[in-house]
């Protein structure tokens, strides 16, 4: 009988350990099913938040890309209107430089009342009146008279007053100006 006890403790013996390995590799398979999982969730969190990164990255790639293009074309234009200015104000001095000298505001007056008829006034600033009136003398229907509120060049009245064509260095310089602008503004492109 003792060897049937024997041989009766040796299999439930080998049995529980048979179970306890069996359960085991159980536990195991499950243990590594359940790791590969989390590592499976992780890698795709993962990749998922790669791939929004890079988005989010592109579009501030893009963003700053406008920005910066945006700044540039602010830029060129503040630049352009800056120089556009300074050549417009250096314009109107060298107008106004050559309004106030009187040869060439006399020949000036002389080409703008050409081939008019009729009552003719030019009206003047001060310090070219008297060119003006010793030049345009012998021509009787032309009356030269003092404009005040004139800095340089002159005006030309007819019919009355009623018609008045300004040659003063400010609209001079604002027709050249106008003239100059779209060449300007193609050298500076």
């Amino acid at each position: 009988m003792s060897e049937d006890l024997q041989s009766l403790l040796e299999k439930i013996n080998r049995d529980g350990v048979e179970k306890a390995q069996a359960e085991s590799d159980r536990i195991i398979a499950e243990a590594k099913a359940k790791a590969a999982a989390i590592v499976k969730e992780a890698n795709e969190a993962a990749a998922a938040a790669k791939a929004d990164a890079e988005k989010s990255a592109l579009d501030y790639q893009a963003r700053a890309a406008e920005t910066v293009k945006q700044a540039a074309r602010d830029t060129v234009i503040e630049v352009k209107d800056a120089v556009t200015a300074l050549l417009e104000k250096i314009l109107a001095k060298d107008v106004d430089k050559a309004l106030a000298d009187e040869k060439t505001v006399t020949a000036l007056v002389a080409d703008a009342i050409k081939g008019l008829t009729g009552s003719v006034e030019v009206a003047a600033p001060a310090r070219l009146a008297s060119a003006l009136k010793a030049q345009l003398a012998a021509q009787p229907n032309v009356k030269v008279v003092l404009d005040e509120a004139l800095d340089t060049g002159f005006a030309v009245k007819l019919d009355g007053g009623r018609v008045e064509h300004a040659f003063t260095g400010e609209v001079i310089a604002g027709e050249l100006a106008k003239r100059l602008r779209p060449d300007l503004a193609a050298l500076l492109k």
